[in-house]
Order: C-alpha cells, then structure tokens, then sequence
C-alpha cells in the first residue's frame, strides 16, 4: 500500500440486488455535512471532520479494475469502518460473509455498523455478523432504515453519529436546526434564481458551444424552479413569489424558437404552463388558468401522438387533461368536467398497466379516482359512485405509499382520501364512518405538523378537516361542539390570510365559516 492511495471512511458492503438502496446510502453518506458545532469535538473529545469522507461501495470504485478480490481487500484495509446493509439476500450473500470475515481480520478493533433496509433481523443478519472475536454469537445494533423501523431519515443520522463518532441526540438536534433554516432561507434562494435566470437569459452567447453550455444551465435552474423551489415557496404560501418565478421561467423559452426546442425542453415549458394556471386558478382569474392549460395542451398532446407508449408523455398529457377539467369544476360545469377527468382516468390506467410498481403512477390513478368522487358529490348527487370512486381512490393511495418506503411522502394525498371518505360517508348519512375517516385525516395531519410545523400547506388541511368536523356536528345537532370548532378555524385561517393575502381560495373558505357560524347560532335559537 502506497502513501498515496486514498482511505475510506466507510466500506459499504451489500448484496447486489440491493443495489438501488446502496447508491443511495452511498450517496447520502458521502455528501452528509456534519453541522458545524459538532465539527469541533466527537464523543471521545478527538477532531471530528466536515464529512464523513470517501465511501467505497465496489461497483462503483473497481469499475475499472484487474482483480476483484484483491480490490475489495485492499479498499477494506483502507477503511476506517464497514457498514453492512441488511436484508435477506444479504444474509444469503457469501460475498458479503467474506467482506465482513475480512474486514475483521484486516482491521480488529475497528467498527461495523449493520443497516437493516429489508426484513426481520432475525433473517437479515449474515451469519459472521452475528459471530464476535469469540465465537459467540452477537445480537448486533443496527440503524433500521425500514419505514416501519427508524425510517431512512433517523437511520442515516444513526449510522453518520457512529461513523463520525459523535452523540445520535445532538446530531438530531442540530441536523433539525438546520434544516429549520434552510426553510427560512425558501424566499431569498427564490431572488437569487430569478436573477440567475435572467443573468442566464441576457448574457447568452451566440458561439455553439457557450449557448449549449448556457442552455443547459439555465434549463437546470428551470427545473430547479418547477420542483424543490416552488415546492417549498408553496409550503411557506408564497404565492406572489411563485408568480414571478413562473414569469422568469417561461421568459427563457419566450426567447427560443419552439420549433428547434428538443422534446424535453417543450415538456419541461407546458409544466411552466401547467404551474401558472395553477396559480392563477389559486386566484379565482379561471379565463387566464383556462388559456395557460389549453396552451400546455396543445404541446402535450403533439408529444404524445409522436410516442404514445412514453409514460412520461402520457403523463403530461394527463396534467393537461386534469387541469382544464379542474377549471370546468370550479366553473360548475360538471359534465365536461366529468368528460374531462375520465380522459384524465384512462391515461391513469394506461400508466399503470406500463408499471403497476410505480408509486407515481399509482398516485395518478388515486388522483383520477378522487376526481370522479367529488364529481359523484355535487348535486345532483350520485352517493352510491362517490363511495365507490372514493374508496378506489384510498386504495390507490395506500397502494402508492406502500411503494414509496418513505412514511411521510404520501400524508397529504393520503389525508386529502380520508377527507372524501368523510364527505362520502356523510352525503350518505353514515355519520360513525364519516368521523371515522376525518379521525383519520386528523392524526395524519397532526403527525406531519409535528414534524414540519410551518408548513402552510398542512397548516390549510388541518382547518379543512376540522371545518368537515364541524359540518358532522351540524348535521347530528352538536351545534354547540360546531359552533366552537369553527370559532377556533376561523382564527387560525386568518393568521394564514395574513402570511399570503393573494390566496383568494382562503378568503373565500373565510366567507363560508363566518357563514356557518351564523347557521349554528339560528339553529341553536331554533332548537
């Protein structure tokens, strides 16, 4: 071994058939910043690194190399620790036996870390795990990555703390801190890519080679607007921001001859489109939502008629489907809205049958779902199809969540199925069920507050479902309870108008409680 081959902070040793969740581990390892204070000092007073270092994971790192086994030996005796993901092929995985054998052998003293990502650990643990210096059989700690066990988030945190020997409760504390500021940070990272994007957008070279270069960048930074940017501006309801960020986005194709935009490019612009009329919707201005999706429309549907099996294009022609039926709801016109959301429905279906294993599809096809149940439920009304699309829809959802491996990916949508179950069940004068399911809206939204409580969005759901609660009480005659509940709605719905006074959707839902509350108030005379 020469002086200038690298050391490893970690040897990460898996079966291949995990491999999926190994590059991710991998990645989210190497790139994990230890938070500054705890930088300073670990557990046992020694420096502790920025991060954690270079992780060998040996697809990766011997790509190019002569001999496997003398690779594997050599990166295993320049690693400071190993750690074994768990799972059943694990546990039958010779290779991973002799990585953990060898790793001892080559290192006694040194840690190793078990990270169980599927099944039980009574059938995940490989046998040399389990066996200490001794002989004798070990019950090994392991971080538990399974959404049922630690879930990825506690469970990358355990295994980075005992990597960077540092204490697991003050590397969660401040791993929390720093996540709280980077949402505070949401709305200044919204300025710099608006001027980004137009530094981008103005300095643009003609030579070939720098406008690829620029194109390239600036279509990243629209992505970037389309999808972790304007998720968080919408967490923190700000909507005027995301205004002006759908503005600076569509500038940059404004620019370009559509005729000479690849495939990409063309569908990354009706997403732009879909987001503004989304926005605009927000606002009640239905004329301008209408024309931003028609216009998306007209793009998704010429990229789907060239590749009508690309799961991708049949999604975008399904959020422009969606979209223009949403506006005929809002409008009141439910039979092209209905029209309109079958259309959405099928393409749904289609997805699904390319990859019943795709959560995201399946999550369509609980859109699709719950968009015929609250068709079923406007007058006139048809209970008998809502509590057959509703519980579709559910069962879509519960589907698509058991795909995704994440516990809090699928709440909202989740809780949103709850609600219409509700709704459903009540139209249908099923009052234990209808507060069954807003029960259970209510303690999924309550468990993602508990964890991200300045979210505006889940902050809006929970008003939403206690104002469902309350209309249960009006219609058994808890005009009292009802009355109450809406009182205490109604002034946290005002301390949301206040964080986003262009969200005519609130100001609109004000109007109705305020309502409702005088309806309590003459029942209760009345009674």
């Amino acid at each position: 071994m020469t002086g200038s081959e690298p050391r490893y902070g970690a040897f990460l040793s898996y079966s291949h058939k995990d491999a999926g969740a190994a590059r991710w581990l991998h990645r989210r390892l190497e790139s994990y910043r230890i938070p500054r204070r705890l930088a300073r000092t670990g557990t046992a007073g020694t420096a502790v690194p920025k991060r954690l270092g270079q992780i060998f994971r040996d697809r990766e790192e011997l790509a190019a190399g002569h001999d496997l086994s003398e690779g594997v030996r050599a990166a295993l005796a320049r690693s400071d620790a190993l750690v074994v993901l768990c799972s059943p092929d694990a546990a039958a995985s010779i290779w991973v036996g002799r990585e953990i054998a060898a790793f001892r052998d080559l290192n006694p003293g040194k840690p190793v870390f078990a990270a169980i990502i599927r099944g039980d650990p009574a059938d995940c643990f490989p046998e040399t795990l389990r066996a200490g210096a001794d002989g004798a059989e070990l019950e090994p700690l392991a971080a538990d990555l399974r959404p049922d066990g630690d879930g990825r988030r506690l469970g990358l945190l355990k295994l980075v703390a005992g990597l960077a020997g540092i204490g697991l409760d003050a590397l969660v504390q401040r791993d929390a801190q720093r996540r709280i500021r980077r949402v505070m940070a949401v709305t200044l990272a919204a300025a710099v890519a608006v001027v980004a994007m137009a530094v981008l957008t103005i300095f643009a070279l003609s030579a070939r080679a720098e406008a690829d270069r620029q194109r390239k960048e600036a279509e990243g930074l629209v992505e970037f607007m389309l999808t972790d940017l304007r998720d968080r501006l919408k967490g923190v309801g700000r909507l005027d921001v995301l205004t002006a960020v759908n503005r600076r986005a569509l500038d940059h194709y404004r620019q370009q001859d559509l005729a000479a935009l690849l495939a990409d490019s063309l569908e990354r612009r009706a997403r732009i489109l879909h987001a503004m009329g989304e926005d605009d919707e927000r606002r009640g201005d239905f004329a301008r939502a209408l024309a931003q999706f028609h216009e998306a429309a007209r793009t998704t549907a010429a990229l789907l008629a060239s590749a009508p099996n690309d799961p991708q294009r049949i999604f975008a022609q399904a959020q422009s489907e969606f979209w223009i039926a949403s506006v005929d709801y809002e409008r009141g016109n439910l039979a092209r809205a209905k029209a309109g959301f079958d259309r959405y429905r099928a393409l749904a279906e289609h997805l699904v049958a390319i990859d019943r294993r795709n959560p995201d599809w399946l999550k369509e096809a609980g859109y699709a779902e719950g968009n015929l149940c609250s068709i079923a439920l406007k007058q006139p009304r048809d209970v008998h199809a809502a509590l057959h699309a509703c519980t579709a829809a559910l069962a879509w959802m519960e589907a698509a969540a058991r795909r995704t491996g994440d516990p809090y990916a699928m709440i909202k949508d989740l809780a949103n199925r709850h609600a219409w179950m509700a709704d459903a069940y009540r139209a249908a004068g099923d009052w234990p069920n209808a507060v069954r399911h807003r029960d259970s809206e209510l303690a999924l939204l309550d468990r993602q507050l508990a964890r991200d409580p300045a979210n505006v969005k889940f902050r809006a759901a929970r008003l939403w479902s206690l104002r469902g609660r309350a209309k249960i009480d009006l219609d058994t005659g808890r005009t009292d309870a009802a009355r109450e509940r809406l009182t205490a709605v109604l002034g946290q719905l005002d301390a949301l108008i206040r964080l986003d006074p262009a969200n005519i959707e609130w100001r609109q839902v004000r109007t109705q409680i305020v309502n409702e509350i005088d309806d309590s108030r003459a029942q209760t005379l009345k009674e």
